[in-house]
This record gives structure tokens, C-alpha cells and sequence, in this order.
């Protein structure tokens, strides 16, 4: 496990290689973040950007998602992954919204995740980008540096891994180094083929260093 300086040591490289990481997802407003963000379960936010260049130009308001049938929106989101069962609660999510939130989607996280298809990243990706409450959504590829780099266990759940980075790095710092550490993930350190070589926190970070030596071995 890192000490604090070596955390601190970590944030500050991740900031310095991506200064401009930010929420990939096109949207325009809330309700249309927490659709994307949906879609984007199990799928690249590249997929559902193209996906809801034109999703976003037909449907405006949760009204217009429950004048279709679901068999149209289906149709409409068929090359994400997920399509029917997204479809359905995306249908579900905008029945509740009109009829318990009069349309208007909550800023509370727990409010959130009442909704079908939302989940607790999704809730935290919806309050720091939409609404600028500080958060720290968890998907694969947070999960993955965190424990790479020694901010958490092995073994901790998504929800452990969550607390853990909440009580190591600073609330103000939250929502940037979520983002910070998706773009180290997702440009630097891949699930696949992590570029260890290269990185400059291989010093501090224990599965690189492993990988590392692995390699030295195999080339000896």
C-alpha cells in the first residue's frame, strides 16, 4: 500500500500527464449525461458518443423517449451492447423521472440511484460532472490503477476501492482525479499491455514493478 507521499506523488504525475482530462461522454445537459453514462455500461464512450450523436437530435425530454415504442428505441441503440435490457430502463428511468421528480433530474447521489439503470458510478459521474459536487465514480478503469498502484487491495470491492480514494486524496481533488486516473487508464496504463517502460510512476508502483521484472527474466 502507498504512504501518503507516495500518493501525493502519484496525483501530482497523473495531473501533469493529463491537465485536460475530462468527462468524454458528449452531452448538453444532466438528463442527457445520465443517458449517456447508462449507454456506457460495458461499451467505449467513443460507441456511445456516436450512438447519441443522433439518439440526442431525436429525443429531447423524457417525454419523447415514452412516445415511441420500446421497440423503436431499441432499434435506435441496437450497436451498444445491453441494447434491450438499456432501452427498458431508460424508458423505466424517464417514467419516474416525469412522474416523482416533475422532470427534473435530482442532484442527490442516493436520489440517483433509485433510478433503473443507475448505479452508484453512474450517480457519482451525474453530481461532479453535471452538478459539480465533488465524487469519485469507480468504473474499470479507476479500479484497475487504484489497485495497480498499491491505492487499495486486491481484494477490496468497487465500493471499497471508492472509500479508500475518498479518504486518500483530498474531497476538493476528487472529481479531477477521477478523471485523471480514467485517462491514465485508458491511454497509459491499459488493461492490456500497460506501458511500464515508460511510466514515470514505475518507481512507486508495485504491479509494474513486477511486470518489469518478469520481463527481465524472460529476456535473459
Amino acid at each position: 500500500m502507498l504512504n501518503n507521499q507516495q500518493i501525493r506523488f502519484c496525483l501530482d504525475t497523473m495531473g501533469e500527464m493529463f491537465p485536460d482530462a475530462h468527462c468524454e461522454l458528449t452531452h448538453k445537459n444532466p438528463f442527457e449525461l445520465v443517458i449517456a453514462v447508462a449507454l456506457s455500461a460495458q461499451c467505449t464512450d467513443a460507441l456511445v458518443n456516436k450512438v447519441t450523436a443522433s439518439l440526442f437530435e431525436k429525443y429531447k425530454t423524457p417525454e419523447d423517449y415514452l412516445a415511441v415504442s420500446l421497440e423503436e428505441l431499441q432499434n435506435d441503440i441496437r450497436s451498444i451492447g445491453l441494447y434491450r435490457n438499456k432501452a427498458k430502463n431508460i424508458r423505466n428511468l424517464c417514467q419516474m423521472l416525469i412522474e416523482d421528480y416533475g422532470g427534473i433530474l435530482p442532484r442527490d447521489r442516493d436520489e440517483l440511484t433509485k433510478f433503473p439503470g443507475v448505479g452508484r458510478k453512474t450517480a457519482n459521474v451525474v453530481v461532479s460532472v453535471a452538478f459539480g459536487i465533488p465524487a469519485i465514480a469507480v468504473d474499470t478503469h479507476v479500479e484497475r490503477v487504484s489497485k495497480r498502484l498499491g491505492f487499495c487491495r486486491w481484494k477490496d470491492s468497487v465500493l471499497e476501492v471508492e472509500k479508500t480514494l475518498m479518504k486518500k486524496v483530498p474531497e476538493e481533488e476528487w472529481s479531477a482525479t477521477h478523471h485523471r486516473m480514467i485517462f491514465f487508464g485508458r491511454y497509459h496504463c491499459k488493461a492490456q499491455n500497460p506501458q511500464c517502460e515508460i511510466c514515470p510512476l514505475l518507481e512507486v508502483c508495485r504491479e509494474g514493478k513486477k511486470r518489469m521484472k518478469g520481463k527481465e527474466k524472460v529476456g535473459q
